[in-house]
């Protein structure tokens, strides 16, 4: 296969997979707030939360559309851009992703046009069970995509069969309740909650300085302190239960992320700092905190953290491992009744995806020199330092919203966020940082399986389709222009909602108490 076809190929695919997760967070967030808003209208009665909800009900569906929009290119590339993934695992994979369609995309789009337009259609209560249901799709759909996707992270519940040749489903119980993908659910929704908490927050925060629609502002504002705190503080506890969930399955991926090239002795420090380099196989200028990094991923004083440069070697053990497989598997195919070529086979199949790795430099794994297979051992290695400083970043935006929700939080308790100017430029000013975090997670558990496309089991490098360098880059700057124009639509839309705020309605009594109390000191 060409490099350059390859490469093409990832680079499409993430341009597309980065650009859909921008709204989808969005809108696994705003469906819970809608009905925490909404939640407070039916209890309450009073029309301000009314006014609340729906103003946020169309920010989440102008997002809404664009996610869908994306979110079908991208499945659509598994059978234009990766074929032959399609057709080696598409027997598990494609299942999470039917389910996902007929289950939880049928629900929510059924139920999002009666939230829209059945607000004096349904009764409160009736309107609020559809809002729940909105809500309840838009996550569940997110939980059969994670699926899979924690799937690839985590082949568990499936087999190679060496009659068809094929990844097929051998515990289907297995693939549901993989650790990974319900680790990385969890931790990907509550990120989600935290992006829609920080747009309230923010959004409000600008309308309390200019001091216009204070009562939905402040309204508005009270929930997404809570539910961001809440939020934020399960995305910091959630995310380290995935660090945990690499120990065991991805060890590669948590030594490159700390850039530990060589095993240390228990319990292992954690690095704030370091410069790590692919050439010389060293981190310098490290600065360590002690015992951390054993603590966060065994759980223990006792437990080690295995280096790159050991998990290379385990790397080529499992190469030979494979290759007797790969051998195994081609004496198999022209004689299916071979018993001892059968014994081999099951003796070794776990590993035979190692020995695809040698594919890069010999066509036949079996004939590989050693140099090769160390080679192809040193390729199970990702980018070190991209990885390094992604999660770092990311995990610092984390703590910083911690503390923006705290402080948010402790300001709407005590009922001076309305004339704390600073804070709520600071709100304003934090509303980008979520999105980069949350991209930059992406790029750390996407790239952290590299070189693998299923980790262990097919490299990346024979998953793709047999395609031409010119269609691949005409297909990018088509998807380029594309989603660019919608984007600077959506964000057109949004700030044009913004602009003209929740004036479908005039709040009644609540407006009448509120607007003089807190109006003046912030218009003055």
């Amino acid at each position: 296969m060409d490099p350059t076809v390859i490469d093409l190929s990832r680079l499409q695919f993430a341009l597309t997979a980065l650009y859909h997760f921008l709204f989808v967070p969005l809108t696994l967030g705003l469906s819970f707030m809608l009905f925490i808003m909404e939640s407070v209208y039916v209890m309450t009665g009073r029309q301000v939360w009314r006014q609340v909800t729906r103003f946020w009900g169309k920010i989440f569906g102008i997002n809404f559309v664009l996610g869908v929009a994306t979110g079908l290119t991208m499945e659509f590339q598994f059978g234009t851009n990766w074929s032959y993934f399609s057709h080696y695992a598409g027997d598990i994979f494609g299942a999470p992703l039917a389910i996902e369609g007929l289950m939880a995309f049928f629900l929510e789009a059924t139920f999002v046009g009666l939230m829209f337009f059945g607000w004096d259609r349904l009764s409160k209560l009736g309107h609020l069970i559809v809002t729940f249901m909105v809500a309840l799709g838009t996550n569940l759909s997110a939980l059969w995509i994670l699926i899979a996707n924690g799937w690839m992270q985590n082949p568990v519940g499936a087999t190679f069969n060496p009659e068809t040749m094929r990844m097929e489903v051998s515990d289907f119980s297995v693939v549901l309740f993989n650790p990974v993908a319900q680790a990385k659910f969890v931790h990907t929704v509550s990120a989600g909650y935290v992006i829609a908490s920080v747009l309230v927050l923010g959004v409000s925060a600008f309308w309390l300085l200019k001091g216009r629609w204070v009562p939905v502002a402040r309204r508005s504002m009270t929930v997404a302190a809570a539910f961001g705190l809440a939020s934020s503080l399960s995305v910091v506890v959630l995310g380290d239960e995935s660090g945990y969930a690499l120990t065991d399955n991805q060890k590669m991926k948590l030594a490159a992320i700390e850039a530990a090239w060589h095993t240390s002795p228990a319990p292992a420090g954690l690095t704030i700092f370091g410069v790590p380099s692919m050439a010389t196989h060293e981190t310098r200028y490290e600065v360590k905190v002690p015992w951390v990094l054993g603590l966060i991923a065994t759980r223990s004083l006792s437990g080690t953290v295995t280096g790159m440069s050991e998990l290379v070697l385990q790397a080529q053990e499992r190469i030979g491992s494979g290759q007797i497989a790969y051998a195994a598997v081609q004496t198999l195919k022209a004689n299916p009744n071979d018993l001892t070529a059968r014994a081999a086979f099951e003796a070794h199949k776990r590993d035979m995806g190692y020995a695809l790795l040698l594919k890069r430099y010999v066509a036949d794994p079996a004939a590989a020199t050693p140099a090769q297979v160390e080679k192809a051992a040193w390729d199970t290695v990702p980018s070190v330092p991209l990885l390094f400083w992604s999660f770092r970043v990311m995990a610092a935006i984390g703590f910083a919203m911690i503390a923006l929700f705290a402080i948010a939080f402790a300001l709407c308790s005590l009922r001076m966020h309305l004339n704390a100017r600073w804070f709520l430029k600071l709100a304003v000013i934090a509303i980008p940082l979520p999105w980069i975090s949350t991209e930059l997670g992406w790029v750390v558990a996407e790239m952290g399986r590299q070189p693998w496309a299923i980790d262990g089991v097919l490299p990346t490098f024979l998953a793709s389709s047999s395609l031409t360098p010119a269609a691949l880059l005409t297909t990018i700057a088509g998807f380029t222009l594309l989603y660019g124009a919608l984007a600077v639509v959506e964000v057109r839309l949004i700030l044009a909602t913004i602009r003209h705020g929740p004036v479908e309605h005039e709040v009644e009594a609540d407006a009448s108490i509120d607007a003089p109390t807190v109006s003046q000191p912030l218009v003055a």
